[in-house]
């Protein structure tokens, strides 16, 4: 490998009005302004009346959003969508035999949380690899079973619940951190979701949704976690379920400069034709990558399926033959040079894919991304890896 400083490649005119392409936190939505948070009940108690309306507000605006049923509850609970799921399987696994789905980094954590650390005697993980999502047909719907929906650091998700039972037995646990708002989830074949704010809509970290079907929160009544629970986790008390999470009572103390921010992007979500606009734009933002893949000759999908393949956790692999021939170690280093190209261009922030990924980039295609800014950014991928393959070839 030498280096060829001599080499001379043109930058692109065009630069994208927002270079933020993180997968989460994520863009702001379009027109965002620190003004937007101007009335936020900073200073006051979140058990106040008016507190407890603004969080009441976020759980009312993002069930109408999501067309969730009437009989399903929804709260607002700690620690981002990672909290949410941690409470669910340490509050309602152990009853059954658990089926769980890994196939990127936060599936396998799940993965790992029920066989290494809830240490349930039968449980079964399928897998996939990274760009593929696990095959339904071979899930055993007497089970329990954990699922995340999209993978946020692979691009794959699921295409619908066609595959799971509408009588199956067990309860379907579904990770929807940044699939909810984007893509539509069959809440007929779920019994939990959960998500966080800091995903499609925007909104800042630390706070993550939980929703239950009534057939979990039956679970959760009659059937006690088999396992002491600290209190962040506790859903359940003498007297049952404790609804008061799910009207805006949350377990714990929440930034009401966070709930501003939550409630602005719900309300924009409304401006933009709710659930059926949000999607529609991912989709857009993923239609004008995928069109720029088909012309590439050095990058590709991670999901080659067009079926499985993610709107919102856009990921990229390099397939370039200098770049392939490399060893993985390099080829890390030579997709963090592009990454680092990008950043010092402030045309494109935070686009390296996840460390436990493949090498490559991870473009951010929620709904409060604009498909202008990823079509403007697109021939500044196409100059970095220019830049970065002169030095190896």
């Amino acid at each position: 490998m030498f280096s060829l400083p001599e080499i001379q490649i043109e930058k692109p005119s065009a630069r994208p009005l927002n270079p933020c392409f993180s997968s989460g936190p994520c863009a702001k939505r379009p027109g965002w302004s620190l003004a937007a948070l101007s009335s936020a009940l900073v200073g006051r108690s979140h058990r106040s009346a008016e507190g407890r309306a603004r969080l009441n507000e976020v759980i009312t605006r993002s069930r109408d959003i999501l067309g969730m049923p009437a009989d399903w509850r929804l709260g607002i609970v700690p620690a981002s969508d990672t909290g949410a799921v941690e409470m669910v399987l340490w509050s309602l696994l152990g009853t059954r035999p658990v089926d769980v789905l890994a196939f990127e980094s936060f599936s396998a954590t799940w993965a790992n949380d029920i066989i290494a650390q809830l240490q349930l005697p039968d449980a079964r993980v399928l897998r996939a690899g990274y760009g593929e999502v696990p095959d339904l047909a071979e899930v055993d719907w007497s089970r329990d079973v954990v699922l995340t929906w999209n993978g946020t650091t692979s691009g794959a998700c699921f295409a619908d619940g066609d595959a799971i039972p509408a009588d199956r037995e067990g309860l379907v646990i579904c990770d929807a951190t940044s699939a909810a708002f984007a893509m539509d989830l069959p809440w007929d074949r779920l019994d939990v979701v959960t998500w966080s704010w800091q995903k499609v809509l925007g909104g800042e970290a630390a706070h993550g949704m939980l929703a239950l079907s009534p057939r979990a929160v039956e679970r959760l009544v009659s059937q006690p976690a088999p396992r002491p629970l600290p209190k962040i986790f506790r859903l359940t008390d003498r007297k049952g379920l404790i609804e008061g999470i799910f009207r805006g009572d949350t377990i714990n103390t929440p930034s009401m400069l966070c709930v501003e921010d939550a409630l602005d992007g719900l309300r924009w979500a409304e401006q933009v034709g709710g659930l059926t606009g949000l999607i529609a734009r991912s989709r857009a933002n993923l239609a004008v990558v995928a069109q720029w893949v088909a012309d590439s000759d050095w990058a590709a999908f991670l999901a080659a399926s067009p079926r499985h393949r993610s709107s919102t956790a856009i990921c990229l692999r390099i397939v370039a033959p200098w770049f392939t021939a490399l060893d993985h170690e390099t080829q890390t280093k030579a997709a963090r040079e592009i990454v680092a190209l990008l950043a010092a261009e402030e045309v494109a922030m935070d686009v390296g894919s996840y460390r436990d990924a493949p090498p490559g980039l991870r473009l951010w295609g929620g709904a409060t991304v604009e498909s202008s800014d990823l079509a403007a950014v697109l021939p500044w991928l196409d100059w970095a890896h220019a830049r970065v393959r002169a030095t190896y070839i």
